[in-house]
């Protein structure tokens, strides 16, 4: 498990980040969340949470990036960032964990907040034996 550091995330996912999290949505919890991840290509996709009053179809940030990039057509990430305004780096919900292991178990996830306080994990250190179902050949 990582320790709180002062390390430098990528700059430009934090940049990228940051602009989502100003355009998080959320009336109901107040807590905004914002994501980027850099695809196998090189290309940066970002994400926000978008609440919604059913709370059941709230979409978390780090699960709108994965499904921008896959929108566009790439399937792998290598690095995805969140940014919050949490005391502490927050950490991604279990249903991001499982979206992130499906596209990029190895991937590296930093978690940041306005303070500079980072945390840095792979997606299976986040999410160790996450679910998998063989896919036919």
């Amino acid at each position: 498990m990582a320790e709180t550091s002062r390390l430098s995330p990528p700059a430009d996912l934090l940049e990228v980040a940051k602009r989502a999290w100003t355009n998080a949505y959320a009336p109901y919890s107040g807590f905004k969340v914002g994501a980027a991840l850099r695809a196998e290509s090189g290309a940066i996709y970002l994400g926000a949470n978008i609440e919604n009053a059913s709370y059941t179809v709230t979409r978390c940030a780090e699960q709108s990036a994965v499904q921008a990039m896959a929108s566009n057509g790439e399937r792998r990430f290598s690095e995805l960032l969140v940014f919050t305004a949490a005391a502490q780096p927050a950490s991604p919900c279990g249903a991001c964990r499982q979206v992130m292991h499906e596209f990029a178990p190895e991937a590296t996830v930093y978690l940041v907040n306005p303070q500079g306080a980072v945390k840095v994990y792979t997606v299976a250190e986040l999410l160790p034996d996450g679910f998998a179902l063989e896919r036919p050949a």
